[in-house]
């Protein structure tokens, strides 16, 4: 089961909060199915799911399973049935699936570049690219949905068409949206080719000694806690591998803007590697870029940093740059954003503090 999906932001809820126990007269709604691939190899079904139902953690899974509501076919199994290819495995809950229609929804676009395949949007802070658990409106593909309404071929609900890869909430800048199956077909095998180009701009805790490296570990959920993501040795056969590449842009002494280009896509991919290496993300509460992690004790210091989390109150993550050729004229397209103004105010600000640490000594 190939996934083409960028790193996204998991989600605060998920279908399995709240499970309570099935009976036999009770009726089941289905809300999540699918087909064990023919060369999948013999794992508990627990481990299984963990791997495949991105926003729910193994021990909701197994709690599910002790309450009758993981099925294989027609039969409820436990946590350690052996799943087998061919498997249709299903979960089936006491309520009804929320209703994920997507909604044409008239929220003001930042288009960079449309034609009649494809559509570049600069996403702003704060908004989930996709309907899910917690966020059923408002979302950037409800807004595509109120752009595209005049277009009869478009169907925001068909999943051949629409969103290509995502981004976090609370990571602003570029997004390519497919109009076409044809241009998501084309482009997703860009992004899962690793041919897309793709560079992100952050502000991260420490000074860094060279000028540029690489980080290689696999990427899978953090087992003490499902929101967020951990790093893993490649040869631990956890998580999937993943590779960031980094430069120097500007040094802060206490902090550093760095370029991330992405050689793959994985969720929280640029958060979960800088806090890998010790540079967590700053204001990235997550992964800890919310406490002091590098500077000075004086109070001033202290309101100084209250100050800059009060100018960008959140990761510090901008995709800047996107790069890909496009499906159909085969034209290389090249894409760059400007940076928001919370992250603008927020450099701005640590350049007039060392500047001005720099004329005291």
């Amino acid at each position: 089961m190939t996934d083409y999906t960028d790193d996204i932001e998991l989600m605060e809820d998920d279908e399995l909060t709240a499970v309570e126990p099935s009976t036999d007269d009770a009726q089941l709604y289905e809300h999540w199915k699918m087909e064990v691939d023919p060369g999948q190899a013999t794992v508990r079904i627990d481990k299984f799911l963990a791997e495949h139902m991105q926003h729910s953690s193994r021990n909701r899974i197994q709690t599910a399973a002790e309450q009758g509501c993981i099925f294989v076919g027609d039969r409820p199994v436990k946590s350690n049935y052996k799943v087998r290819p061919g498997d249709i495995i299903t979960l089936r809950l006491d309520r009804p699936k929320h209703d994920t229609t997507i909604r044409p929804e008239e929220i003001p676009l930042d288009i960079v570049y449309e034609d009649s395949d494809l559509m570049v949007v600069n996403k702003p802070v704060g908004m989930v690219v996709h309907p899910g658990a917690g966020n059923f409106s408002g979302t950037l593909i409800n807004a595509v949905a109120w752009h595209m309404r005049d277009v009869p071929s478009f169907d925001a609900n068909d999943p051949e068409v629409g969103l290509v890869h995502r981004i976090d909430k609370d990571t602003s800048g570029l997004i390519v949206v497919a109009k076409t199956p044809e241009a998501k077909t084309a482009l997703g095998k860009q992004f899962f080719n690793k041919t897309t180009h793709r560079s992100y701009n952050a502000l991260v805790w420490g000074n860094f000694v060279e000028d540029e490296g690489r980080i290689e570990g696999n990427i899978g959920r953090d087992p003490k806690d499902r929101l967020r993501m951990k790093v893993f040795d490649p040869e631990s056969g956890i998580g999937k591998p993943a590779v960031t590449h980094w430069k120097v842009l500007e040094r802060f002494g206490y902090t550093t803007l760095v370029e991330c280009r992405l050689e793959t896509g994985r969720t929280h991919q640029i958060r979960a590697h800088m806090k890998h290496i010790g540079h967590p993300l700053f204001a990235d509460e997550r992964y800890g870029g919310t406490e002091i992690l590098r500077g000075q004790r004086s109070s001033s210091y202290r309101a100084f940093i209250r100050n800059c989390f009060d100018l960008c109150p959140r990761q510090a993550l901008h995709a800047k740059t996107l790069g890909f050729v496009h499906p159909r004229t085969g034209q290389q397209m090249d894409f760059d954003s400007e940076w928001p103004t919370d992250l603008t105010a927020l450099i701005d600000h640590w350049r007039k503090f060392i500047n001005g640490t720099r004329r005291d000594d």
